[in-house]
């Protein structure tokens, strides 16, 4: 099975979110889209890429793309500068999704639901470097999204979690987490 993509939307420099770009984009010819800086970046090594910045929106073919506030650390493995990390806030035909990126808790996600009807959210839940579960029931709440797909969790020491305890507090509080396997797939 070949892997194919149109759009990589990367949240930040950090090598677990860019290890595979430089390939998957050179196997598909798919657009970079990030910040200024990533964008920049791809582009010296001859790919193609659609720079953004914090509040910005572009349509594109699959729909609207807004780059929104994230709170992290962004910088190449090789300890080059990228840039300030985000998220995406995308507005497709039938549903509305938010990429919250490896992000904290923060004020500004209250924003989202004011302009954007979210049908799923996708946020870190492992703690540590990012938002944990308890942070992200509340990140849900200021989104206003009950549908929340986990990421950055499990995958080394620091961000391990427990996967029922995790489900449990989200079905406590009246919501839907999917936590994918490997491989896994969800249809909206």
């Amino acid at each position: 099975m070949s892997l194919k993509a149109d759009y990589i939307l990367v949240t930040h420099a950090h090598q677990d979110h860019i290890l595979d770009v430089e390939a998957i984009a050179m196997n598909t010819g798919a657009i970079i889209v990030s910040n200024y800086e990533i964008a920049i970046y791809y582009q010296a090594r001859g790919l193609k890429a659609h720079p953004m910045n914090h509040g910005g929106n572009w349509t594109f073919d699959f729909g609207n793309l807004k780059y929104v506030n994230a709170i992290h650390t962004s910088s190449f493995p090789d300890g080059s500068n990228g840039g300030q990390p985000g998220g995406f806030v995308i507005e497709g035909e039938h549903k509305n999704i938010y990429i919250v990126g490896d992000t904290a808790l923060t004020m500004d996600m209250k924003l989202i639901p004011l302009q954007t009807k979210l049908d799923l959210a996708i946020l870190p839940i492992g703690d540590n470097f990012t938002m944990g579960v308890d942070d992200a029931i509340i990140a849900s709440d200021f989104i206003e999204c009950d549908k929340v797909l986990g990421m950055h969790y499990d995958t080394f020491g620091p961000i391990e979690i427990d996967s029922e305890a995790a489900k449990k507090k989200f079905f406590d509080a009246e919501k839907d987490l999917m936590l994918l396997e490997i491989g896994g797939a969800i249809e909206l």
